[in-house]
């Protein structure tokens, strides 16, 4: 059985790929599916290296962007995605995969193409409240569709929708809160408080922390993921601050991996972070958290994402022009000064959480597939 998967060039896209083919590999294992091949089509950015860790075969195709803004760029990039969708049609018309599937964004337009004209079963999912393009386009002529937020379904087709989560990687999940705080060198009993932006940074979040980075580790612990492209910038500037404070209490890293990012998780006590597909990590961990989604999100996904969570009473949410420093630290005390605010916080996270999701897409690719046969 052939599985071809497409997605655009993000952590929010190929993270949850990974995730899929893993609980595949598990599911074949398990049910003597021996022929199983994986192949990724997209464009040669984010994630090629974890992919192909999954012993997944990567074929490399052009793509673009169409932005909602006047940019020469749209017009380079709509050849270029003109020439993706001709390599994507060659080289699906070549491998003959048995299903696509598709996690959406910009990447995945050339391969959705091909799946249609080449009648290849078609399932895609989709991270966000209100679809981006791409999904939009997919849900035309695919067999099924998983989506993450209610507010999704209306955009589908009914027959064809299930709400599923969005799929996140066990490995992430689990772990021993004492080993983690010694691999991170948290050596105090105070609250902690972990800042993540996504697998490349958010300069706006890094700039809010640093503004009140001498406040906050008066008080609290500081794990932060800066994003690699970030980092030296944000020590640079975290060392000024805490020349004379507590540098001991604040931890940043430019990628977690695996492990750390398990360890960041076991150890916080709040999240701060965007309203991306994160936010289903730090649902299944169960961690109360302040969300604040990027103003200029395509479709104004992250936004909407973030305040379908804060209606469970999973989340805060702050509007990115409400975003000043002072504003943030008032938020986190609200919250970590309040147990029971934390706690139903907790509970709240932890009913929205969907931990079987990629299970649930992994075992449907594998039904279709099969129906194929």
């Amino acid at each position: 059985m052939r599985i071809l998967f497409t997605g655009g060039g993000s952590g929010g896209h190929v993270f949850p790929i990974i995730a899929t083919i893993r609980e595949l590999k598990r599911i074949a294992e398990e049910e003597r599916i021996l022929d199983l091949e994986l192949f990724y089509m997209g464009p040669q950015d984010f994630g090629q290296e974890q992919l192909a860790a999954e012993e997944v075969i990567i074929v490399p195709i052009m793509s673009g962007k169409m932005r909602r803004y006047a940019s020469f760029q749209n017009v380079t990039d709509f050849f270029r995605t003109i020439g993706g969708v001709f390599q994507a049609i060659w080289n699906v018309f070549l491998i003959t995969p048995d299903v696509v599937f598709s996690k959406g964004g910009y990447g995945a337009f050339p391969a959705v193409v091909a799946a249609a004209v080449l009648h290849i079963p078609l399932i895609i999912h989709e991270s966000d409240a209100v679809p981006g393009r791409v999904n939009k386009f997919a849900g035309r002529f695919a067999k099924r569709i998983g989506i993450a937020f209610p507010g999704a379904a209306p955009f589908f087709s009914e027959k064809k929708v299930a709400l599923v989560g969005i799929p996140i990687r066990k490995r992430i999940l689990g772990g021993n809160r004492d080993i983690a705080r010694e691999n991170l060198a948290i050596l105090s009993d105070l609250p902690v408080i972990g800042i993540i932006g996504g697998s490349q940074g958010a300069a706006r979040l890094n700039d809010a922390a640093l503004g009140i980075l001498k406040e906050l580790t008066e008080r609290y612990e500081i794990i932060h993921q800066t994003g690699e492209k970030n980092f030296q910038d944000v020590m640079q500037e975290a060392s000024v601050i805490l020349e004379f404070g507590h540098k001991e209490r604040y931890h940043a890293f430019g990628f977690l991996d695996e492990p750390g990012l398990r360890d960041f998780y076991v150890v916080s006590d709040l999240i701060i972070s965007r309203g991306s597909s994160s936010l289903f990590e730090i649902a299944a961990w169960g961690k109360p958290s302040i969300l604040i989604p990027i103003r200029n999100s395509a479709q104004d996904h992250q936004r909407k994402n973030a305040y379908e969570y804060a209606a469970a009473g999973a989340c805060i949410v702050i509007e990115e022009p409400n975003l000043s420093p002072h504003v943030l630290f008032a938020e986190i005390k609200k919250v970590l000064d309040n147990p029971e605010l934390l706690q139903k916080m907790r509970a709240a996270a932890q009913k929205f959480s969907r931990i079987d999701a990629a299970e649930l897409i992994a075992r449907e690719i594998l039904k279709m597939g099969l129906h194929q046969k």
